[in-house]
């Protein structure tokens, strides 16, 4: 689930192994490049830890933050 927290939206996620953690990075990433709205990220072998927040509207969570944080629980279906 997702969690507002310092002017940020945040979720981690868990993956059986580092190359499905890596894939699910791959699509984040092309949803986000697609909306130009890209995510804080890290990773570490099974586990990708994800904040979003809007640089350009003073680094708080936009409606921007909420629809991609939508499409990243939709690339886990």
């Amino acid at each position: 689930m997702w969690k507002e927290e310092n002017n940020s939206l945040m979720r981690q996620f868990e993956f059986g192994d580092f190359i499905s953690a890596f894939s699910f990075m791959t699509r984040v990433a092309l949803v986000a490049e697609k909306m130009n709205h890209h995510p804080e990220w890290t990773n570490v072998y099974n586990r990708v830890h994800i904040r979003l927040s809007t640089h350009d509207a003073g680094n708080v969570v936009t409606e921007k933050d909420r629809e991609l944080a939508r499409k990243i629980d939709g690339l886990l279906k």
